[in-house]
């Protein structure tokens, strides 16, 4: 299985839109803490809270405080929201397929072994059988020689 290196850590290819996954939702997050505070004067007001309030849908507690006043905020809250559980589902199965993965490596060491030994003994059996085909054309063509030679009766 091909892997995709980040810095001490091997992600398999087929997580390997898990980081770009999480730095896409934290910057969606810190998007949306800054529209937020601009759009939810009354009810974030700053950055700061805005964050706040973000981190807080994304990561599915709800509203930490007042629900948005205005349709803008509504619809930034509920994107925030759905975001949030994506990101969610997204680890929870990378985080199963990497556990998945790892009690699979020994059968499939297991396996490369079998494969290996099974190659090894194919080789013998072709070595062995070059040697039988040799011998048996060392015994079959003298006699036959013998037999149309004219000169012998």
């Amino acid at each position: 299985m091909r892997h995709v290196h980040v810095g001490r850590f091997r992600i398999p290819i087929t997580s390997a839109w898990l980081v770009p996954a999480l730095l896409t939702g934290g910057l969606v997050v810190v998007v949306s803490a800054a529209a937020a505070a601009a759009i939810e004067t009354q009810t974030v007001g700053s950055f700061g809270k805005g964050l706040w309030w973000a981190i807080s849908l994304v990561t599915t507690v709800g509203f930490v405080g007042e629900p948005p006043e205005t349709v803008a905020g509504a619809v930034l809250s509920a994107l925030l929201m759905v975001l949030g559980f994506l990101l969610l589902a997204m680890v929870s199965a990378s985080l199963a397929a990497l556990f998945v993965r790892e009690e699979e490596r020994p059968h499939d060491e297991r396996e490369e072994d079998l494969a290996r030994e099974l190659l090894e003994t194919l080789r013998r059996v072709e070595e062995r059988l070059d040697v039988l085909e040799r011998d048996l054309l060392g015994r079959v063509l003298p006699s036959e020689e013998r037999t149309s030679d004219p000169g012998q009766g």
